[in-house]
């Protein structure tokens, strides 16, 4: 390189720290489209399987309605039925992280039960996807569940404050005064929540 004068001048080597800075600016754009495809991927998945069954659902449609292409969903799930059941160990892993907020532990039994029952009740009813992968798995009679170590690791947090709700609802029942207060209390809300009910209701 030479300047005005037609003098030889040595290029400057580029700087270290920019460089550094480039390609941890191209790393986190590859991450962020990476975890958006996934995302898409995933959403996809949910929708086709929900609508037309694990047997019915197809790769192909659901990698059109993703927006890319078959070669990307193996790469990030390997196959359909190792997507199915990312699928379905993200539905799970949503119902239980919501049910931890709930904080059961801290409640007294009948609160807790009370807010374990109007929760689920409440899930199910704004998530028709959870209802609709459950009937799947059902279907399925538990085939991809079985081999989920996701799904069962999940549940015992909530297996645990259920029991902990029940032991300390013992030390209640003792007491048939307030024992019998709390039944009262409980099982006309756990009436008005059976969908059998309401819908039998609804019909008179």
């Amino acid at each position: 390189m030479k300047d005005i004068q037609g003098n030889h001048m040595l290029e400057k080597p580029p700087q270290p720290g920019l460089a550094n800075d480039a390609v941890k600016r191209a790393l986190t754009s590859r991450k962020r489209d990476s975890a958006a495809t996934r995302a898409r991927i995933l959403g996809a998945a949910t929708e086709e399987f929900c609508t037309k069954g694990y047997d019915g659902a197809r790769m192909e449609k659901i990698v059109a309605r993703a927006g890319c292409n078959i070669r990307m969903a193996y790469h990030y799930f390997g196959r359909k039925e190792d997507l199915y059941l990312t699928v379905l160990e993200r539905a799970y892993e949503q119902v239980r992280s919501r049910e931890a907020e709930l904080d059961l532990k801290q409640l007294e039994p009948a609160a807790g039960m009370k807010a374990l029952i109007e929760f689920t009740f409440d899930h199910i009813a704004n998530h028709p996807e959870f209802t609709a992968l459950m009937n799947t798995e059902n279907i399925l009679k538990g085939r991809f569940l079985k081999k989920s170590t996701q799904v069962p690791e999940t549940t015992i947090p909530l297996v645990e404050a259920i029991r902990d709700l029940l032991a300390r609802g013992e030390t209640i029942r003792s007491s048939p005064v307030v024992y019998n207060h709390l039944v009262r209390q409980l099982y006309p809300h756990l009436q008005s929540l059976h969908p059998f009910h309401n819908l039998s209701a609804g019909s008179q």
